[in-house]
């Protein structure tokens, strides 16, 4: 029974820390934030020192490219990857239709299309259609 509250007590004890010592990065309240990890290589001195917490991408595009990120594009302010990001298609603000995905910067419905059959790249033989998803033959 001891054991058990000790054990508490250090876990309790050890979150305590953790939180006291994050430190936010001071923002404008009307801008979305985009969380971020990893290497700034190639950022400047100050972004460096606050590589843990919030930045924003329309300040500086260059940080969708730091590992950790959603993806190399800024949009909106915040980071997405416009090959595969449904509602940023090929570019900021094109949203795909329900029934698609983005494949490659393009919608395309995965029920139907032949190259891109249950999934991006996933191509039917030649004769083969594409229904429900699925490459059958024609």
């Amino acid at each position: 029974m001891i054991k058990k509250i000790v054990i508490t007590l250090i876990i309790l004890m050890a979150l305590a820390i953790n939180l006291s010592t994050a430190t936010p990065i001071e923002l404008d309240d009307d801008e979305d934030l985009v969380p971020i990890s990893g290497s700034l290589r190639g950022a400047s001195r100050f972004l460096a020192q606050h590589s843990r917490g919030l930045v924003k991408c329309n300040k500086n595009p260059r940080l969708c490219r730091a590992k950790g990120s959603p993806g190399p594009d800024c949009c909106n302010k915040k980071c997405v990857n416009v090959k595969t990001d449904k509602q940023n298609c090929g570019l900021c603000g094109k949203k795909c239709k329900h029934q698609e995905i983005c494949c490659k910067g393009k919608c395309v419905n995965i029920m139907t299309d032949k190259r891109n059959c249950g999934g991006c790249n996933i191509k039917c033989k030649k004769g083969n259609s594409c229904k429900l998803g699925m490459c059958s033959y024609a």
